[in-house]
């Protein structure tokens, strides 16, 4: 018997296993129209694994993942896991800097990379000291069709403990931050949707999501817990989602409600149009009531619910379910609650000193429980700052993560999302610190101040960023390529403008709603 993961055999990677084991004829991926089994994706992660094994001549700590929505990348997650490791998404499409840091960060000790996108790497390691091994699985002797000779067969054991995945999430200092994400803590999220949304083999999952982006991970490995089908959607399929979800016969969505708004502006949301569909989730950014609505009469069979969940709460941890006569009333500036914490994760709301507000009053939103992450990579100091002690607080395992989100809590037990308590806002799912845009601008050639806003603001969230920027001889097309090559598209400014001098609120404080008027006026 092949030994898995610890004595309890749970790990990111053994519901997978189980599911391989038990069903390993059954359809587990679909990617551009192919079809692979759970046995096939299973010996395929198996043949790479052991060859990264063999190659580094130990198991595994970490392994970065150069590819998207292809074989390279579902099954390159997966060798991570089963080489021992935790896998280490980056996303091909960032600026090259970008990607060299995370590598950086994350001392890496090798790299699966599709071949295709070898060229693109080499510029990103070019002069790296000490690169990490480069696996490409689709040529040379670590390929996914490549014979272990029965080396795979016994996996290098995990814990609860050890990290399963590291995702870095815009910094305000200007350098990501990595999020580790243990086992335990993914495991916690697994068990709580398989039960909550009562998953079977039957289900077919879209997958949207890039796998730089945590909401993938419930795509992957909650349908592979109970040895449901996932469909890897193309960047074209995106673009006519309710025909994707037709033609395939999806039962699960789960999308960032920029997707649906799109769809409702093209005019492609119309009522009872995705009839197989029987559950549609919806995190990453704030849902609009009239999305909701929309999509709830066009998957008229499904179930409708709002997820919500820093990354460093591993995927989603608090959730609303739509009801067209309970939920709207509830709703804040148009955009439906945020529900409830999970079973077994606490929330509390708190002033700038971290001591409880006053019921009915806004707050900052922290969170704990079984899926609070350890703190961020090797970084100290802002660990201490953001996953804290509340005043007054003497639990044992009373350790909060503060979102910097302001909330406020309804009588009846719901949390409402009002904004942010800093700078950080959502752009197309993605999360930014405008204070890393800023950073940038504020770098270049004659600027002195910049300040960045999200603009427009379309059903309540922004679609894309504003830089305003003061100081001498200042080209602004200059600023932006600037941008463009240190940070990801949805972070460069639609617009750099330059003005006189930055308006200021009674507190001597930037006034942002000044200068987001002049944009409407």
């Amino acid at each position: 018997m092949t030994r898995i993961d610890r004595e309890d055999g749970r790990s990111l990677r053994s519901g997978f296993l189980r599911s391989a084991a038990q069903t390993p004829c059954a359809p587990c991926l679909v990617i551009k129209g192919e079809t692979l089994t759970y046995g096939e994706v299973e010996r395929l992660a198996r043949c790479l694994a052991s060859n990264i094994v063999a190659r580094l001549g130990r198991p595994a700590r970490r392994i970065g993942i150069f590819a998207s929505r292809n074989r390279e990348a579902y099954v390159g997650v997966l060798a991570a896991l089963f080489a021992g490791g935790s896998f280490v998404p980056l996303n091909p499409n960032f600026p090259a800097g970008r990607t060299r840091a995370m590598i950086e960060a994350s001392d890496l000790d090798a790299i699966i990379v599709d071949a295709a996108l070898s060229a693109r790497l080499d510029e990103i390691l070019d002069g790296y000291s000490s690169p990490p091994l480069l696996i490409m699985p689709d040529k040379g002797a670590e390929s996914l069709e490549a014979d272990p000779g029965g080396a795979a067969t016994n996996l290098p054991s995990v814990m609860s403990e050890d990290i399963a995945y590291i995702l870095f999430t815009s910094g305000s200092t200007g350098t990501p931050k990595g999020v580790p994400v243990t086992n335990a803590n993914v495991c916690s999220f697994i068990d709580w949707a398989v039960s909550h949304y009562a998953i079977t083999a039957k289900d077919r999952f879209s997958q949207t999501f890039d796998q730089t982006f945590d909401l993938s991970i419930f795509d992957l490995f909650v349908a592979w817990e109970r040895g449901a089908t996932v469909y890897a959607m193309q960047p074209l399929d995106l673009l006519a989602p309710a025909r994707f979800i037709r033609n395939n016969a999806l039962t699960v969505w789960f999308s960032v409600p920029s997707i649906p708004a799109l769809m409702r502006r093209k005019g492609t949301l119309a009522d009872a149009a995705l009839p197989s569909l029987r559950l549609s989730l919806f995190c990453g950014e704030p849902l609009p009531l009239a999305t909701a609505r929309a999509w709830q009469a066009a998957a008229s069979n499904s179930v409708v619910e709002n997820l919500y969940g820093p990354t460093e709460l591993t995927i989603a941890c608090m959730w609303h379910r739509w009801d067209e006569q309970v939920s709207p009333p509830l709703c804040i500036n148009g955009i439906v609650p945020i529900g409830r914490p999970f079973a077994g994760l606490g929330a509390a709301l708190v002033d700038d000193e971290l001591k409880l507000v006053p019921d009915g009053e806004a707050g900052e939103l922290c969170l704990c429980g079984a899926q609070t992450t350890p703190g961020y990579w090797r970084d100290p100091g802002r660990t201490a700052d953001r996953f804290v002690r509340l005043s007054g607080d003497e639990q044992a395992a009373g350790i909060f993560y503060r979102t910097g989100d302001l909330a406020r809590r309804l009588p009846d037990g719901t949390y409402v999302y009002l904004g942010r308590t800093d700078h950080q806002i959502k752009v197309q799912g993605y999360r930014v610190e405008l204070g890393e845009i800023e950073a940038c601008l504020q770098g270049q050639q004659g600027v002195i101040q910049a300040v960045a806003i999200g603009w427009p603001e379309v059903d309540g969230r922004a679609d894309g960023i504003v830089g305003f920027v003061t100081g001498n001889d200042i080209d602004t097309a200059a600023c932006r390529q600037a941008v463009a090559a240190q940070l990801p598209a949805y972070m460069v400014p639609s617009q750099v403008l330059v003005i006189d001098d930055m308006p200021l609120n009674a507190n001597g404080k930037i006034d942002r709603r000044a200068l987001a008027a002049t944009l409407t006026s």
